[in-house]
């Protein structure tokens, strides 16, 4: 075999296992990218989760202070239903 022969050979040779390797390689891309789109989402859906904790958390305070202050209304009706001779 002479030099042109071997280079046709290695050029047949080589073309596809060049295009099996970008085949492989694209998948593996494809992956990653699928794999890093649901870290991210899972990121985004945790900062939410977080944000709407914290409103939940200040609207559950804002609540016990209505219902204690309803609670101390209610306490000094009935002392001043009891007060003025009746019954609660």
């Amino acid at each position: 075999m002479d030099a042109a022969m071997v280079t046709a050979v290695a050029a047949l040779i080589a073309g596809p296992v060049a295009a099996a390797a970008a085949m492989y390689g694209t998948r593996g891309a494809a992956r990653a990218a699928r794999e890093g789109n649901a870290v991210t989402g899972l990121t985004s859906l945790t900062d939410q989760l977080q944000e709407e904790r914290v409103e939940m958390r200040a609207e559950l305070a804002t609540l016990r202070a209505e219902l204690a202050a309803e609670r101390a209304e209610v306490a000094r009706l009935k002392a001043l239903v009891m007060q003025l001779g009746g019954q609660p």
